[in-house]
C-alpha cells in the first residue's frame, strides 16, 4: 500500500495572514512612511502569489523593505500563533496521528514557522522553509539564497530533491503550490480558501478546499467535523444586519441569498416580516435551524417546525444574538434560548461522537435509542434529554470507535422525526 504524503503552505493557509506582511507591521509601526511601505510589501506577495512576479524578486524585495530584528521576530511568533487558521487549529488530532505524514513546505521562515507549527505535534525535520541571514546585531538583511525554496519554483525543486515515494497531496493558496500539481510532483493539489481566495489559482486546482475539514472530509480522513460546515449552506433572506451575515460567514458556514439556494439550506437567515409557513418549510428540505431577526411570533409556524425538528432561535435583542445560537446549535447541539425546542445547554467533549435525535414525544423512546447503541456494541459516555409537549430532544455521546451503520438504525426508530451525527 502506497505511503500519502500531505504538503502544506504555511502563509495563508496553515496560518491566516501573510507572516512578512505581519512582521512588516511590527517592524515598520514607527515609520513615517509605513503605510506606504506596507502596501508595497503586499503587492510585492500577490504578485508572486498569483504568479506575476518571479518568487526570488518578491522575496527579496520584501525583506529589504523590512527594517525587521530579531526582537520583532519574537513579537511575530506570538502573533502568528494566535492566527492559525480555525480549521487546522481544531484539526490538531490529525497531525498528531499523522506526525510522518505532514510536511510544511513554505517559501517563509523557519525563524517564525517552526514555533507556530511544533505544536501541532509537527515534526522539526518536516519543515521546509527559507532562513534568515542576521548581521551582528540581530538585524536581518538577507536570507540564504543557497535554499531552493527562495528561488522561482522552489517547491518543485525540493520535491524533486526529496524523491518522497508515494502519493503526494498538495495544500495551498498560492501559485507556488499548483506549480507542484504542474510539474507533476504531487497526485493532487487543493486551493485553500479559507482566509484568501486567488481565482488564478482557484481555477486551476484539482479540488478548492474552503477549510481544511473539506480536505479531510473528500480523502475519508478523521477529521474534528463528521461533515464540513463549509458545504452546510446559509440562505439569508432579506435585510439581514451584516455582522450576523458575517459571524456566520466567518464561522465556515456557505452564505447563500438566492432563493434557488433555500432547497439546499440547513440554516435559513431572516429578516423581520419574513413569514415562515408550511410551505417556506416544504421548499428545504435540509433545514436544520431558522435563525429570525425581531419577533416572529405572528410570522412563524412553531408547530410546523417542530414536527420537522426544525430549531427556531427569534426575538432575541441583538442580531449577532441570533446569529451565535444558530452556529451554537450547529455547533454543539445547544438548543438554549430557542422559541420551539427544549432548552439544553451542552459541554463540549473530546474524543466522542455526539449524535442528535429529535422524536416525538411518545414513552420508551429513549429505550428504543440505546437499544440501537447496546446492539452494537457501542459504549455512552453521557446522554441528555428534554422534552415539552409536541417533541423529545436527546443528545448521546458515544466512543469514537463507531459503528456508522447505527444512524440507519436510529432514524429507523418509530416516532423518530430526525437524527444526525454532529462530529
Amino acid at each position: 500500500m502506497n505511503k500519502n504524503y500531505y504538503i502544506i503552505d504555511f502563509d495563508s493557509t496553515f496560518t491566516q495572514v501573510e507572516a512578512l506582511d505581519e512582521l512588516a507591521r511590527i517592524s515598520l509601526q514607527d515609520h513615517p512612511e509605513r503605510e506606504a511601505i506596507y502596501k508595497k510589501i503586499e503587492d510585492l506577495t500577490n504578485l508572486a502569489m498569483e504568479g506575476k512576479l518571479s518568487f526570488r524578486e518578491s522575496l527579496s524585495g520584501r525583506v529589504k523593505l523590512l527594517e525587521a530584528s530579531r526582537e520583532h521576530l519574537g513579537l511575530l511568533i506570538k502573533h502568528l500563533k494566535k492566527q492559525v487558521s480555525v480549521s487546522f487549529s481544531r484539526n490538531k488530532k490529525f497531525f498528531k496521528h499523522h506526525a510522518d505524514d505532514v510536511l510544511i513546505v513554505s517559501g517563509g521562515f523557519k525563524e517564525f514557522i517552526t514555533p507556530v507549527v511544533l505544536p501541532y505535534h509537527i515534526r522539526k525535520e518536516n519543515i521546509y522553509a527559507n532562513t534568515f541571514v542576521f548581521d551582528a546585531d540581530g538585524k536581518i538583511i538577507g536570507f540564504d539564497e543557497t535554499n531552493p525554496l527562495s528561488d522561482e519554483g522552489g517547491k518543485v525543486k525540493l520535491l524533486k530533491e526529496m524523491q518522497l515515494s508515494g502519493d503526494i497531496y498538495g495544500i495551498g493558496d498560492g501559485h507556488s503550490d499548483f506549480q507542484l500539481k504542474e510539474f507533476g510532483m504531487i497526485k493532487k493539489f487543493f486551493a485553500f480558501t479559507e482566509n484568501i481566495k486567488r481565482k488564478a489559482v482557484a481555477e486551476k486546482a484539482d479540488h478548492v478546499t474552503p477549510s481544511f475539514d473539506e480536505f479531510l472530509y473528500v480523502n475519508n480522513l478523521p477529521s474534528a467535523l463528521s461533515y464540513p460546515k463549509n458545504r452546510i449552506t446559509c440562505v439569508v433572506e432579506g435585510e439581514v444586519d451584516s455582522e450576523a451575515v458575517h459571524y456566520l460567514k466567518k464561522d465556515g458556514f456557505a452564505i447563500e441569498t438566492s432563493q434557488e439556494a433555500i432547497a439546499d439550506a440547513g440554516i435559513l437567515l431572516l429578516a423581520a416580516g419574513t413569514k415562515v409557513d408550511q410551505a417556506l418549510l416544504e421548499q428545504s428540505p435540509k433545514l436544520k435551524v431558522i435563525g429570525y431577526m425581531g419577533d416572529g411570533s405572528s410570522l412563524i409556524d412553531y408547530d410546523a417546525c417542530t414536527e420537522k425538528g426544525i430549531v427556531v432561535f427569534d426575538n432575541l435583542k441583538k442580531p449577532l444574538s441570533v446569529a451565535k445560537r444558530v452556529a451554537k446549535f450547529i455547533n454543539n447541539g445547544d438548543t438554549f434560548k430557542s422559541s420551539n425546542f427544549p432548552h439544553l445547554q451542552l459541554p463540549t467533549v473530546e474524543n466522542v461522537h455526539r449524535l442528535i435525535g429529535v422524536h416525538h414525544n411518545v414513552p420508551g423512546m429513549i429505550a428504543k435509542v440505546n437499544q440501537v447503541f447496546a446492539e452494537r456494541g457501542i459504549n455512552i459516555i453521557s446522554q441528555f434529554l428534554m422534552t415539552n409537549s409536541k417533541i423529545g430532544y436527546v443528545i448521546t455521546d458515544v466512543t469514537a470507535e463507531y459503528d456508522k451503520q447505527v444512524l440507519k438504525g436510529l432514524k429507523e426508530i418509530e416516532g423518530t422525526i430526525k437524527f444526525r451525527y454532529l462530529y
